[in-house]
């Protein structure tokens, strides 16, 4: 455990675990516990005392949660089952901190969406059984309170903040009929009419649900596996926005492909996107989904909101070089573009100053370590792990919301004692034959630049749909063939006497009677007629 910035020096009061069979570890939500499995023992110490908590014997734990209070660990080890076939023993635990004892024992086969998921206050605990979604109160495992019975749901999400607790679920559309999904205030599930709003869609394999903060709205990422149309190997994906009031609709996109990322800014009153095809579009949208602030094209694929939400990062990682954008949101002015090569991990600091990329195994197996920047582009901390180590999980302490205050942007890099090491762009390669003549630039895309999407004061113009556009691009290809015909026109007017007395032979005029035929046969006059020009200058 390293002391954030500024000193960056190993944790003192917490002993450092040597062993080689560390799995797992997570924090508190408030930052005050941290646990770990080291292959014996799940240990759960005070982070400010090192004290020990509690110790539980879960050798083969690999994933740990605590709940938001603080009152019930979480464990989940592999299913198994009997060699002749019966069923294994249940291997999701739920303890409580204080005695240790074991509240309750559930089988949960699938690893995936393994946690229940508890409000903030801990009234409520949800998890999701054979086509249903329990309730449990005041954590009270042995008594199912409520059930929200939906044929073939798969999928839900708790609202964050504080009661009245909301919950979207998902069910995917079967046998023609369309996917849906469904806000519900608990407990009140009382069939379709009791729902808070719904919204049902076709074209999805599978969502991604994301309550706002202040759990008014939901953004839902309806993607499929595959794309019939064969223009994307991503599949199809489309954004739709509930609210809990009932209204909904379809978040237009102006640039096709994919949607890599989505995140709601923490004021909850505005969404950042990142999608199309490469190199990607971002877009800040409103709650009425339309466009306020347009970043432009660049190599991106993912977009982070610091903790207060005035400071956002796009970044290009993954199979991108890691060129990150660090942006004032308020004033949308650029404040840098570090580099932060072959990174797989990145996270703001609680603080909303600093943050973290990092190159994790196995995404990664080697050049694995940790960087620490300000947001002005400084790296303040590096750390490579050791040849023949891994590293595989970088963490911040979370903090409560309003421990560190919002402070205002600055724009001058901070010091560091780092030198910027960063790797020089490779040059593109030339042939011997150019390598003494002047660069010419040249690009498959051109960048689109960064441009202000809301409504300037006095003005009643409001920002094209995706339908308006296409019709103005036709208009505008309509107007341009017309302007065409005209300029060829009059230059068939304008050619030599002689040229103009040459014989066409042109096509006898015949009506069949039959529109379409009549169609085609003056497309062949024509064609003919631009033959002979051609050919006869």
């Amino acid at each position: 455990m390293v002391n954030g910035p500024p000193s960056f020096t190993e944790n003192a009061t917490f002993e450092r675990d040597a062993g080689k069979n560390c799995k797992a570890f997570t924090f508190s939500q408030d930052g005050s516990l941290f646990a770990w499995c080291n292959g014996e023992k799940v240990n759960i110490v005070n982070v400010t005392s090192a004290e020990l908590v509690h110790s539980f014997d879960l050798p083969k734990a690999v994933c740990l949660e605590l709940s938001p209070k603080n009152i019930v660990l979480a464990t989940w080890q592999a299913y198994t089952t009997a060699k002749d076939g019966t069923a294994g023993v249940p291997n999701l635990q739920l303890y409580d901190l204080k005695t240790g004892k074991c509240l309750k024992s559930f089988i949960q086969k699938k690893m995936q969406n393994w946690c229940p998921c508890w409000a903030e206050d801990e009234s409520i605990c949800a998890r999701s059984v054979n086509n249903e979604i329990h309730f449990f109160e005041k954590n009270e495992f042995n008594t199912i309170a409520h059930k929200l019975h939906l044929q073939k749901v798969s999928d839900f999400v708790l609202s964050p903040g504080s009661q009245p607790n909301k919950v979207a679920v998902y069910v995917p559309g079967s046998k023609g009929a369309p996917s849906f999904v469904r806000l519900y205030q608990y407990p009140n599930f009382g069939g379709p009419q009791s729902a808070l709003a719904n919204k049902s869609f076709f074209k999805a394999d599978k969502v991604t649900m994301l309550w706002n903060k202040k759990a008014t709205a939901v953004l839902v990422i309806a993607s499929t596996e595959v794309d019939k149309t064969g223009a994307s190997y991503y599949g199809e994906q489309t954004l739709h926005y509930i609210a809990t009031n009932g209204e909904s609709a379809v978040v237009q996109l102006p640039k096709t492909g994919p949607i890599y990322d989505v995140v709601w800014n923490p004021n909850s009153t505005e969404f950042c996107v990142v999608y199309g095809f490469m190199p990607a579009k971002a877009t800040v949208f409103n709650l009425k989904c339309d466009p306020v602030f347009d970043f432009g094209t660049g190599p991106r694929n993912a977009v982070y909101y610091n903790p207060s939400g005035h400071i956002l990062v796009l970044a290009g990682f993954g199979n991108l070089r890691g060129q990150m954008e660090v942006w004032d949101v308020k004033n949308y002015k650029l404040i840098s573009k570090p580099l932060g090569s072959d990174s797989t991990y990145f996270a703001w600091c609680p603080d909303g100053e600093h943050f973290v990329t990092a190159t994790c195994a196995p995404r990664l197996r080697v050049g694995n370590g940790y960087k620490i920047w300000h947001y002005t582009g400084s790296v303040l901390h590096q750390y490579e792990v050791p040849v023949n180590e891994e590293l595989w999980q970088v963490s911040w302490q979370p903090f409560l919301d309003g421990i560190f205050p919002t402070k205002a942007v600055t724009y001058q890099a901070v010091p560091s004692e780092l030198p910027n090491a960063e790797p020089k762009p490779a040059q593109a390669y030339r042939p011997p034959a150019l390598r003494n003549k002047p660069v010419t630039s040249s690009k498959l895309h051109e960048d689109e630049p960064p441009q202000n999407m809301k409504p300037q004061p006095g003005s009643i113009d409001k920002p094209l749909s995706k339908t308006a556009l296409k019709n103005q691009r036709k208009h505008e290809a309509k107007k341009a063939a017309k302007q065409e015909a005209r300029v060829d026109g009059s230059q068939e007017s304008a050619l030599p006497p002689a040229t103009q007395n040459i014989p066409c032979n042109p096509m006898p005029a015949v009506t069949s009677g039959d529109p379409e035929v009549d169609k085609k046969i003056k497309n062949l006059k024509k064609d003919q007629t631009s033959f002979f020009n051609a050919v006869n200058p």
